[in-house]
């Protein structure tokens, strides 16, 4: 039996006794970490992601797994769950009804998110964030309302590629004999791998996106990346309107950064305040969505942020505004959608102050500040990006906006400390001068490779480019390449 973790309660929560070398030093960096996430030590924010089943080859394998595992417990109080790699419980399974209604008290259910980051330290979350088999019991948990179980998870990784794909998790009561839940945990993880490996046919599947559609958001009160002027005029009359008490209507396309402007505004308006972010959920799970609102309409130190408001059903924005309007206190919020006259009326008839926000494409000067934070959450350090793919990525239309900058940067960023134009795809080298087709673009993604280095003369580029000196001018003047600045 683990030696018990050495705690001290005070006014702000508890704090691992660093000093004593009884507590396992992964248990002790995890408590830290959720410190430093601003995680609530007195209960578990429900992290709500939504229930829609996205089919995989790890999922069909988990699924079938966990069902064989669970037909041999069937008269055990434990839980049975499959997780993705971020944490989001996708399925669970028990024969312990009472056990399942405790589960659903602490949202340790299907379309919740339990990594470290969103739940403090627990089991599963600590076991995707060290990719080790883990087991957290009662007390060792951050969270008081996690300290009535105990949970036992492992990560399970791709057989082809060694990417974590997700986690098994077992979950009991604390009280109950846990001596082989997390042998179990770690045999249930390795057969997911195998059966994976027996029925891979080569082609790797994309992971799915999914949206938070409920969730506290935690961090500091910044400001975030500093971007250009006309985000910080925009975010400037969000934050006046907010703090005077007005709802304000953050308006623009998808991938633009209206959750991002709105959600910075309401940091500096309420700094004292948590943040909570919700989406509009699918069909399925208004419900749910719904349900969960009520741990917070009483709140007095949260504000609210209701993203996509658009695509919500009128009846689901009806019924919110009337729970909201039911609390006795009032929570600020804002709202953001594509265009105005397409928010539910319930909400529209709060707004007072609209802010629209022009897409990414015609805010260049955020491109490149984006381009580096968001390599910097990839590799947990800044990245040098170089000065002709800053221009690269600068003279990019972004047609996805901040979604798609982002997808790229992780990818070529997740590959080193340099991110250089050699690096971004020929499409994206072809710049805003028209569409070109996709040999077109290829040839012009070539020459500006090759010119960017600049360490070649126009000679040298036409020879490594298979092409004459004339033809490697002419091209260029097709393209509008300066030479001298190919990016």
């Amino acid at each position: 039996m683990p030696a018990q973790l050495p705690e001290h309660r005070t006014g702000s929560g508890r704090e691992v006794d660093a000093v004593a070398g009884a507590v396992p030093p992964r248990l002790r960096a995890s408590w830290l970490r959720s410190r430093r996430y601003g995680i609530p030590v007195d209960h578990v924010e429900p992290v709500f992601a939504g229930t829609e089943r996205q089919e995989s080859l790890f999922r069909q394998c988990g699924d079938e797994v966990l069902a064989d595992l669970q037909r041999t417990l069937t008269a055990e109080p434990v839980g049975l769950m499959l997780t993705d790699a971020d944490g989001l419980v996708l399925s669970r399974l028990s024969g312990d009804h009472t056990l399942l209604r405790a589960l659903d008290d602490v949202h340790l259910a299907p379309g919740f998110g339990y990594s470290e980051r969103e739940v403090g330290t627990n089991g599963l979350g600590l076991a995707l964030a060290d990719l080790v088999p883990t087991l957290v019991r009662a007390e060792q948990h951050y969270s008081h309302s996690l300290t009535g179980f105990t949970c036992a998870a492992a990560p399970v990784l791709d057989p082809a590629t060694g990417r974590l794909q997700g986690a098994v998790n077992l979950t009991t009561w604390s009280r109950t004999s846990s001596d082989l839940l997390l042998t179990l945990a770690r045999s249930a993880a390795s057969t997911i791998s195998l059966s994976m490996s027996s029925r891979s046919t080569g082609r790797r599947e994309r992971p799915t996106v999914r949206r938070s559609l409920f969730r506290i958001e935690h961090g500091s009160t910044g400001t975030g990346v500093r971007l250009g002027a006309e985000w910080s005029r925009l975010e400037a009359d969000a934050h006046s309107a907010m703090a005077a008490g007005s709802t304000v209507a953050v308006i623009g396309r998808p991938g633009s950064g209206r959750s991002s402007l709105v959600t910075h505004a309401a940091r500096r308006a309420f700094p004292r305040h948590r943040i909570l972010s919700a989406a509009a959920p699918a069909p399925d799970d208004v419900d749910t969505w719904l349900d969960l609102w009520t741990y917070e309409a009483d709140r007095t130190d949260t504000v609210v942020v209701l993203r996509d408001v658009d695509t919500l059903p009128d009846f689901a924005a009806q019924s919110l505004v009337d729970l909201l309007r039911s609390a006795e206190t009032r929570m600020p919020f804002a709202i953001t959608a594509e265009r105005l006259h397409d928010i539910p009326a319930a909400l529209a008839s709060a707004v007072a102050s609209v802010v629209s926000l022009p897409p990414l494409s015609d805010r260049p000067d955020d491109v490149v500040p984006l381009a580096h934070e968001f390599a910097r959450a990839v590799r947990g350090r800044d990245v040098h990006i170089t000065p002709a793919a800053e221009r690269a990525l600068q003279h990019h239309d972004w047609p996805q906006g901040a979604a798609e900058l982002r997808e790229l940067v992780t990818r070529v960023a997740s590959r080193a400390d340099v991110v250089d134009v050699a690096m971004l795809p020929a499409e994206l080298l072809a710049g805003r001068t028209r569409r070109l087709s996709s040999i077109e673009a290829f040839e012009h993604g070539e020459i500006v490779r090759v010119l960017a280095s600049g360490k070649v003369t126009m000679s040298q580029a036409a020879r490594q480019l298979g092409m004459s000196r004339a033809t490697l001018y002419r091209k260029t003047a097709y393209y509008k390449i300066d030479p001298r600045n190919p990016g």
